[in-house]
């Protein structure tokens, strides 16, 4: 029920802030999967092993872990438009920061422009949910949010577009034509490969900026401003709360499960480009359409697995795609070819209902301790920074195909997570983005 001494927000005065933050959503979509551009590209503009490619994720995911709670403070503490422009211009700071490392051809300048990148969006994603459902009437917030993640997958699907046409060039040397080269031409070639990067985030920061500008600028709700500090007798103080979290097995489990399911997406989706070029010596760029179509398949299939939550069982439909995964990942490490391409672009399809299931199924029932739990819930996405290095020092070692028996191993976790959970229907939030 709504407090009494809460002013009701009109549609009409929120529909131009509305516009505004529905757009992060379209944003945050596109800085993520353009990194899984960026790791084939920096492994060949630096000449880098998978290993050391792999960590552009490193970067980018230890920064939404280290920023995820100081951005929830400073939210609290001055409110959601405050927080949605500090993360803007820390987004843009991070994608000007590409200018620099380009022109001095440096790896960890652009893992550092990563990090900054992440950090505003750690601030973009900790504020923009809640914000949504305070810009407009309350009844109408599960609605708003659906709208809002509607234009998630269109960024990540921008996103991919973006690299392939504008940073991926399809010049591709093995080292036999490279040592052909003089060291002129070899440093030119690098240099040019690195200096790819600099137009496109020079226009993503540009309009990110301008974005900050709009929002700062304009009108918003009296909710959007104030802090959000809340008095409710059911608030428990953090350290309590964490303490009671400890002793829940189920929600552990599901922070253990979403874990290994953030690890298990971010890798596949890293070393998808990596998988077509190693197995069928493909060009990147028709590499890269593979990477597309996965993420078409991750849309069509949040509506297909939405659809089945109306007549089954959100977990055991989660174990159902969790166990259908483990089988693709381990065709894709064992058979390899053209087939087990397929089955790795196929995977996307059963993954995309995973991390709102785990989330939803994790928090329910821990009344007070929600927010708390929910915190936990997405700080576990640091398995990113992590897992995609694991694979790509596999790969190192062994072989491409090998590495993806890790996702096939986190896919064995969220099917024991998803049997074990309780039968009982539960509402999926649309309002995560992973």
């Amino acid at each position: 029920m709504r407090n009494a001494d809460t002013p009701r927000v009109s549609s009409f005065g929120a529909l131009w802030p509305l516009i505004l933050i529905t757009s992060l959503f379209f944003f945050w979509g596109m800085a993520n999967n353009l990194n899984d551009v960026l790791i084939p590209q920096f492994k060949k503009a630096f000449s880098l092993t998978d290993l050391q490619s792999g960590l552009v994720q490193s970067a980018f995911y230890m920064g939404y872990f280290l920023l995820a709670l100081p951005a929830g403070f400073f939210m609290r503490r001055y409110g959601y438009k405050a927080a949605v422009v500090t993360g803007l211009i820390l987004f843009a700071a991070g994608a000007f920061l590409f200018y620099p490392a380009a022109n001095n051809h440096q790896y960890l300048w652009f893992l550092g422009a990563l990090f900054v990148i992440a950090s505003g969006l750690a601030f973009l994603e900790t504020s923009a949910n809640p914000l949504i459902t305070v810009l407009g009437p309350p009844e109408k917030a599960a609605f708003r949010l659906n709208l809002a993640q509607a234009f998630n997958p269109l960024g990540s699907l921008t996103g991919i577009w973006v690299g392939k046409e504008f940073i991926l060039s399809g010049i591709e040397h093995d080292e036999a034509s490279l040592s052909a080269l003089s060291d002129q031409a070899r440093q030119a070639f690098y240099a040019s490969e690195s200096q790819a990067v600099q137009g496109p985030y020079l226009i993503i920061g540009v309009v990110i900026i301008a974005w900050a500008i709009l929002v700062a600028l304009s009108k918003f709700p009296a909710a959007a401003t104030a802090n959000t500090h809340e008095h409710s007798g059911e608030e428990v103080s953090s350290g309590r709360a964490i303490s009671d979290l400890f002793k829940r097995p189920h929600f552990l489990f599901g922070v253990v499960a979403q874990f290994f399911y953030v690890g298990a997406q971010v890798g596949i989706w890293s070393y998808m480009i990596r998988y077509a070029q190693s197995e069928l010596a493909m060009p990147e760029k028709d590499a890269a359409n593979f990477l597309f179509i996965a993420l078409i398949l991750f849309a069509v299939g949040r509506f297909v697995g939405t659809a089945l939550m109306s007549r089954l069982s959100p977990v055991r439909i989660l174990s159902t795609f969790a166990v259908i995964n483990i089988g693709l990942c381990a065709y894709a490490a064992t058979a390899g070819g053209l087939y087990g391409l397929y089955a790795l672009t196929a995977t996307s399809f059963f993954m995309s209902i995973m991390f709102p299931t785990i989330f939803a199924t994790a928090v329910q029932g821990l009344g007070p301790l929600t927010k708390t739990g929910s915190s936990l819930l997405v700080m576990s996405i640091v398995s990113g920074a992590f897992l995609p290095p694991l694979m790509g020092l596999i790969s190192d070692a062994s072989h491409i195909r090998t590495s993806i028996l890790v996702p096939a191993l986190c896919f064995v976790i969220i099917a024991l997570y998803g049997l074990r959970s309780p039968k009982s229907p539960v509402a999926i939030s649309a309002t995560t983005s992973h």
